[in-house]
């Protein structure tokens, strides 16, 4: 999970309603190291103009994230449709961590082979020896200094969009269309607030009360996005957006992870036509099944949220063989990348 909870301890706090830490590290990544191209991000929340700004720069920069969880995947699929993965390298941390950090377990000795490192966390240090908040992912590494750059999330591919365009591959999809633009980020804040973190707002609610309210907000939004999908084959139209990035990561851990572990147990996915439809549209896309380890999804969040799991016992279900399955989108016409072409 990659909030500000992430290795940080407890949870759930009794009584309470959970709340998100939005309080990253505001760095941008843009095309000179000057003011960049903003937008609202899809979060209601706006970048410091005075955050630090880097150039954007081939080769110089490592993107450390993790599979298991849904924002470090969100800029893994981001990068990857864009074709940024000719020009920022990616490190790929294990799917449990400790109260330190993210560990670089999927790799030879633990060690990343570029940052050297075996812990996210010594990124961090480097740039703030003091650093007092969670070690999260995904985070961007200058690599000549081994330093954190960023970890906002939100912002990050945003960036990767428009401030990375000189490296875009040819036929990269348009994820931020200007004729959807103002709507889509209406979209994806309400996704971000109501799904996204809805999920997060029933698993570590820390009252009857606080659940059942988080509960059925989840739902209203869930029901909406049901009608929204049932008429169109992505969120914005014809074709994939970053808001179809971002609502994706949250419904690939729906039925293995959020239905029983947070509770988010009204139905599950697959129960819900368009709503499932469109996930294995998506998963069926390059870019985006191949982002995605339901294994790791599930190790990480039965093992690391002790207060949730405290036997860190893992179940074996559910059955996840129907994401393979024809999904039947195509009737509503439209294609994933319109004009462009596939990852290749």
């Amino acid at each position: 999970m990659a909030d500000a909870l992430s290795t940080s301890g407890s949870y759930v706090h009794s009584g309470e309603e959970f709340e998100r830490d939005m309080d990253y590290i505001p760095d941008r990544i843009t095309r000179t190291g000057g003011e960049p191209v903003d937008h609202r991000a899809g979060t209601g929340k706006e970048s410091p103009a005075d955050a630090p700004r880097w150039p954007v720069e081939a080769d110089r920069y490592r993107l450390v994230a993790a599979k298991a969880c849904p924002w470090a995947t969100r800029a893994i699929i981001v990068r990857r449709l864009l074709g940024l993965d000719g020009v920022m390298g990616l490190g790929l941390a294990g799917p449990t961590h400790d109260a330190r950090s993210w560990t670089f377990d999927l790799d030879p000795g633990g060690v990343d082979p570029v940052l050297g490192i075996e812990r996210l966390q010594q990124a961090y240090l480097a740039r703030y020896p003091d650093y007092p908040k969670g070690i999260t992912v995904p985070a961007v590494v200058d690599v000549p200094s081994g330093e954190v750059v960023t970890n906002d999330f939100p912002w990050m591919t945003h960036d990767f969009f428009f401030e990375w365009s000189d490296h875009h591959r040819d036929g990269a999809p348009d994820l931020w269309p200007d004729e959807t633009r103002e709507e889509m980020e209406d979209v994806m804040q309400r996704v971000f607030t109501e799904v996204n973190n809805g999920v997060y707002r029933c698993g570590f609610a820390g009252s009857q009360q606080a659940y059942d309210a988080a509960y059925d907000r989840l739902w209203t939004a869930l029901d909406w996005l049901e009608e929204r999908l049932s008429t169109r084959r992505f969120l914005m139209g014809d074709t994939i957006t970053e808001a179809d990035v971002r609502l994706f990561t949250t419904l690939a851990r729906f039925d293995p992870v959020y239905h029983g572990h947070f509770k988010a147990n009204r139905q599950q996915l697959a129960s819900m036509p368009a709503l499932w439809g469109y996930a294995r549209d998506l998963f069926q896309t390059p870019g985006f099944g191949e982002a995605t380890d339901f294994g790791q999804i599930t190790e990480h969040y039965y093992v690391v949220q002790t207060d949730i799991n405290p036997t860190q016992v893992v179940p074996k279900g559910p059955d996840l063989s129907g994401w393979t399955t024809p999904h039947g989108r195509e009737q509503l016409g439209g294609s994933p990348f319109g004009d462009g072409t596939p990852p290749a």
